[in-house]
């Protein structure tokens, strides 16, 4: 699957969280809302890791690979709800650590 598509199947995901949020709290998360959510399941992910590892204790070892996924799609809707082109985002980080490395002794 590359990122256009991930960007894609996010945003039309999030789109019907919005319409369960708008009938249970009569309006649409925010934008730090969003950003909120992903931090807290980007947590997760470090919980999770610490417990794989045997430093914290988990009831569900099987919570890493859906929490990894959730803040990947999180990433792509934030980057949609910010005006940051996802997958262009994403190449140049990749692209710019290349190069910094090759350029290193």
């Amino acid at each position: 699957m590359d990122l256009q598509e991930v960007k894609k199947r996010s945003i039309d995901i999030r789109k019907q969280y919005h319409a369960l949020e708008r009938q249970i709290h009569k309006k649409e998360w925010s934008t730090e809302e969003d950003a909120l959510a992903f931090l807290t399941d980007a947590g997760l992910v470090g919980r999770q890791i610490m417990a794989k590892e045997g430093r914290w204790p988990s009831g569900d070892e099987e919570m890493l690979p859906a929490k990894i996924g959730e803040c990947v799609w999180w990433l792509a809707v934030l980057a949609e709800r910010s005006g940051v082109d996802f997958a262009a985002a994403v190449e140049e980080f990749l692209k710019t650590r290349e190069a910094e490395l090759r350029e290193r002794p």
